[in-house]
């Protein structure tokens, strides 16, 4: 897991309602957390959350409109009777997700997690590794 990356969800929680963050990768591995919520639970919920990934994008065809081959999944929102769970793609393979309660500005939780998503692609990456030997041949 990825300790420096737990402050950058740090930041997506704090807001209004706003409850805990994760970074997840897409066979369920945790990447990261909030502060708010314990390793355990945050793992319990990584792998839940890769399901329901998995499961939304399997629906895709539902929503395909005739005119398009495809309908791409972009994010998957569950409303439970107190809150919601937030799941968009973080990059190649990961995945961010958001709890948030009932009167969260749910258009204010979607921006910063797309925020913190750009955010995200810049720690992730890593420039090309550069072999020291090719510059010794002779």
């Amino acid at each position: 897991m990825n300790k420096e990356l737990g402050w950058m969800l740090d930041e997506v929680v704090k807001m209004p309602e706003a409850r805990h963050a994760i970074l997840l990768s897409a066979d369920g591995m945790l990447r990261a957390h909030s502060r708010g919520i314990d390793r355990d639970e945050a793992e319990r919920q990584a792998a839940a959350l890769s399901g329901l990934q998995s499961i939304s994008r399997s629906t895709s065809d539902f929503c395909t409109h005739p005119a398009h081959q495809e309908s791409a999944w972009r994010q998957t929102l569950v409303e439970f009777a107190h809150g919601y769970v937030f799941l968009i793609a973080a990059g190649p393979g990961a995945y961010l997700a958001v709890s948030a309660g009932e009167n969260v500005d749910m258009e204010a939780v979607t921006y910063r997690m797309q925020k913190t998503v750009d955010r995200l692609g810049k720690e992730l990456v890593s420039p090309p590794r550069q072999d020291s030997w090719q510059g010794n041949r002779a």
